[in-house]
């Protein structure tokens, strides 16, 4: 039976056509695989989907009469506008007629509604939000990256727990390992707050924990799932966003320094390319919403076709290897 993904039509900075179209790529590449509600104002979808050849493909739209800006303050627009596709696209998934709910729109909101709408899991104080580094070796995931700056020992604990578990059951790392982002490597480094997460981390049961790394050790994958509090993790996100796009500039201005070739540079922008790609969040599918009672991936408002069909297709893969009951039994232990 094909999975059922909640999508937000109107969620990013150019929807709906961006998110159109690749809900498009993504019922045409497993047609066989997901089936995909459309939210949205049902007028402005219809007349959108015109544009391309939809016919056959397992794609409903749902009227979704509101629309929930990027600038909105997320609070207020989830309380007031019940009839946006963020609103109702969850409320789908939570009664069962969506398997899993992804958004590229404003996240505050995303994150303000999932836990309004869906719940937490039993057991979980905090959900949160994780991200994908490109590694020396592979990938890394940190959690968390945004939804929660002010954190208590116990909920970092939480999302080691949650981070571990979802690269274990869904990315197929054998035995994640877990590292504590830090400013020095040695036990006792650290603020209050670091200090007592690194004591708490030792004593779980089945957690794989190295201690303490230091940020240049993130992307020589000194760790599979790298622990931080929201502000943190931002901050290296972003910071991680600027690489590829500095190391660019940085690369053209030495070459023209250099005085090379038109063929060396060619030469050049072919690596400098393939390095760049390995960075591109385009091809990671969002990130997971993890600890809230359901299955829910949120974009970046800047999403392209590529990445908003890369989304729809990691939710369901986290439906397909059952994230959510992982999840609920480790907690419920």
């Amino acid at each position: 039976m094909p999975i059922r993904v909640a999508v937000d039509a109107m969620g990013g900075d150019d929807a709906p056509s961006v998110v159109l179209e690749g809900s498009l790529r993504a019922a045409k590449h497993a047609a066989d695989r997901v089936e995909l509600l459309l939210f949205g104002p049902e007028a402005t979808l219809r007349a959108g989907l015109a544009e391309h050849d939809a016919d056959g493909l397992p794609i409903q739209i749902v009227d979704a009469p509101e629309v929930i800006g990027m600038g909105e303050s997320p609070v207020a627009a989830v309380k007031t506008k019940q009839q946006s596709s963020i609103h109702l696209g969850l409320g789908a998934h939570k009664q069962g007629h969506a398997d899993a709910f992804v958004s590229a729109g404003n996240t505050g909101a995303v994150m303000a509604a999932a836990l309004f709408i869906l719940g937490r899991l039993p057991g979980v104080a905090r959900p949160t939000l994780m991200g994908y580094f490109p590694t020396t070796q592979g990938m890394c995931y940190v959690v968390d990256v945004g939804s929660n700056v002010d954190c208590k020992p116990e909920q970092l604990v939480q999302f080691a727990q949650m981070g571990s578990i979802y690269a274990q059951c869904v990315m197929n790392v054998e035995r994640p390992v877990v590292g504590l982002l830090n400013i020095g490597e040695e036990p006792g480094k650290g603020n209050e707050q670091v200090k007592e997460t690194f004591d708490l981390l030792q004593q779980v049961d089945g957690l794989h924990f190295r201690g303490n790394i230091e940020g240049r050790d993130v992307l020589h994958h000194a760790a599979d799932v790298v622990v931080c509090d929201g502000f943190v993790g931002n901050v290296l996100l972003k910071f991680g966003e600027s690489v590829t796009s500095a190391f660019t500039q940085m690369i053209r201005d030495e070459m023209q320094a250099q005085q090379l070739g038109l063929e060396q540079q060619r030469t050049v922008g072919r690596v400098l390319g393939g390095v760049r790609e390995r960075f591109n969040p385009d091809g990671y599918g969002g990130a997971p919403l993890l600890g809230t009672n359901g299955n829910v991936r949120i974009g970046h408002g800047s999403a392209t076709p590529r990445a908003i069909e890369q989304m729809i297709l990691a939710a369901a893969t986290s439906v397909e290897q059952e994230l959510k009951r992982h999840l609920a039994e480790a907690f419920a232990a």
